[in-house]
């Protein structure tokens, strides 16, 4: 894919792919506007620590699939 205001994939970036196993890697949401959301529609779990709760987004990469972006646009805008 072009790289654009929908998609954007760094493979210069030392961590470059933080997830396995996708084609088209979009790094645009590379830290995940979703987090913030106890409910998204990732692929998450969730840990305790020292009686904090810690979501868990190791397995998820519903940010990095590029046909995600309008889902992820959406879901920004109603929250």
């Amino acid at each position: 894919m072009e790289n654009s205001h929908r998609f954007f994939e760094n493979r210069d970036c030392k961590y470059f792919p933080c997830h396995k196993g996708l084609q088209d890697f979009n790094c645009l949401f590379c830290y995940c506007p979703l987090y913030r959301l106890e409910h998204c529609p990732g692929n998450l779990s969730y840990f305790e620590k020292e009686g904090r709760r810690i979501k868990v987004c190791t397995d998820c990469t519903f940010p990095h699939k590029p046909e995600n972006y309008d889902k992820i646009i959406e879901i920004l805008k109603r929250n």
